[in-house]
């Protein structure tokens, strides 16, 4: 393996603890540890303190108290705070890459590229967006009032996040609920609590108020649970798994918090048979291999139609023969390990029980030699399965593809909706009005033409069906992290209205 002596130091850099509330790093005091593990390598590079109940109850106390502050300043103040932090971002990129890729093991050339320069642009993006948070104009509607919309902060937000984009996934809560000025206490994953830390002190290098944004480190039975059910706590934002996100929802119904859930996906990637074939097996790939297949929108089940599907099948085999697992710091590497050995396992299973009843074309293997250290499993592409098979139908979250022939169009769309979940899609073809159907009938939050993959800030994301509701990004979000109130004001100046006969109206 590569050198490890130039990988981000975490043990020296969060000496002070892995909770970060009312602008400084602090020790849970749950009495239990917890190490974060590398895995490329299997070390543990961090060992921590979990937060508790009581750093949970503190967090929420300083979210708290910032919340006035915070949400009675001007549009503009908080504009111009999140244009300082994406600044602070950008000047500290390198060490935010180094670190996400230590803790989760993507390439390095992924977290440069992809997870820092999305993060970074989405911060500009809020900065931009706190500057138009209207309401309706004003107007007359019923003839003797003026009614007018105000767009108000919820305040705070316990908001909980995976482990497969620890960062981007921290800021896809953090920024739209602070620019609609919330305040907030995010617990991430226990697993890949890094970057959310990095996070937080960016925004207090900022100018970020402290008690805007805390970051609480526990297991989810006992600090996010916590969290969800706090009775300070006014809005809950999940991402994670829909089994997960069920027990979110349960408590936080319990209290009627206002609920936000990005949950799972199992996105058909659908192949027409006048598509482009190159760029199909590339997006394919790509697609299905995107952070070693722990993405909720990753390609997993291709459909492609019959006098393609064949030829799909060889050459996409091909191409993913030719990714090269390593070092996710060395420069050569295409792809790192899954988050752990247990998920490895976890996707070895699923691809091992379906040689009973699929053929697997390439992959399926745990690499030999040094990779066999950490956490690295081929990438690994299944044919002949049935659509009614557990690896077309269950969420892997590995770098699995399963391809499955269709012949007419309604029967591709019919299969690409067979499914419980509906986060994301794409539809492969040069016919604009095939293109169109498909974007029309597949039922899910995203759908791409001739990609798969691509985000922007502008644009929302977020499910239909089992993958749940609400958006992340885009002014959208804004939508989840304010409360609408209407305002009415009388205009006549008269005391006796109209509409007061309904009570005196029997009156002299």
């Amino acid at each position: 393996m590569h050198n490890p002596g130039h990988r981000f130091q975490a043990q020296d850099r969060f000496a002070d603890g892995a909770q970060y509330i009312a602008g400084r790093l602090t020790k849970g005091t749950s009495g239990r540890t917890h190490a974060v593990v590398d895995p490329a390598t299997g070390d543990e590079v961090y060992t921590y303190e979990l937060a508790g109940t009581a750093d949970v109850d503190a967090a929420v106390a300083a979210a708290r108290e910032a919340f006035p502050g915070w949400s009675g300043a001007t549009p503009g103040e908080r504009s111009d705070a999140l244009h300082r932090f994406a600044a602070v971002l950008a000047e500290r990129a390198e060490e935010f890459a180094q670190a996400e890729s230590l803790q989760c093991g993507k390439p390095l050339k992924l977290t440069r590229e992809f997870d820092v320069p999305g993060t970074i642009d989405n911060a500009a993006f809020f900065a931009g967006a706190a500057r138009h948070l209207q309401g309706q104009s004003a107007g007359e509607y019923s003839g003797d009032h003026t009614s007018y919309v105000r767009r108000e902060a919820i305040g705070v937000v316990g908001s909980i996040a995976p482990w497969n984009y620890p960062l981007q996934m921290a800021a896809w809560k953090i920024l739209p609920a602070i620019a609609a000025g919330n305040t907030i206490v995010l617990k991430p994953a226990e697993l890949t609590p890094l970057t959310s830390l990095l996070f937080a002190e960016a925004a207090t290098q900022a100018g970020i108020p402290d008690g805007v944004v805390n970051i609480v480190t526990g297991l989810g039975k006992e600090a996010g649970e916590h969290l969800v059910g706090h009775p300070d706590v006014a809005m809950t934002s999940f991402t994670g798994s829909t089994a997960v996100g069920k027990r979110v929802a349960e408590i936080a119904t319990s209290t009627v918090k206002r609920l936000h859930l990005e949950l799972g996906g199992k996105a058909p990637f659908v192949v027409f048979d006048d598509a482009d074939l190159d760029a199909a097996v590339h997006g394919a790939v790509a697609g299905s291999l995107i952070n070693t297949g722990q993405d909720c929108t990753a390609a997993t089940r291709a459909y492609v139609q019959r006098p393609l599907h064949d030829e799909f099948v060889r050459r996409t085999a091909a191409l993913m023969e030719s990714v090269r697992l390593g070092d996710p710091f060395a420069p050569g590497t295409d792809l790192g390990p899954l988050i752990s050995h247990a998920q490895r396992d976890r996707v070895a299973g699923f691809v091992d029980r379906a040689r009973g009843y699929a053929r697997v074309v390439t992959g399926g293997v745990v690499p030999e030699g040094d990779l066999k250290r950490g956490a690295y499993y081929a990438p690994t592409l299944v044919a002949d399965a049935a659509q009614d098979s557990e690896i077309v139908q269950a969420e892997i979250f590995g770098p699995v593809l399963v391809v499955l022939p269709f012949d007419t169009d309604d029967e591709g769309i019919a299969l690409a909706n067979d499914t419980p979940y509906g986060l994301a899609a794409s539809a492969w073809s040069r016919d604009v009005y095939r293109a169109n159907r498909a974007t029309r009938e597949i039922k899910a939050g995203c759908v791409w033409v001739n990609d798969h993959i691509p985000i922007i800030s502008e644009m929302p994301h977020g499910g239909y069906k089992a993958s749940g509701f609400g958006k992340d990004m885009s002014t959208y979000s804004f939508e989840e992290y304010t409360q609408v109130k209407h305002v009415m004001f009388d205009n006549t100046a008269v005391a006796e209205k109209d509409w007061h006969r309904t009570i005196f109206g029997d009156r002299p």
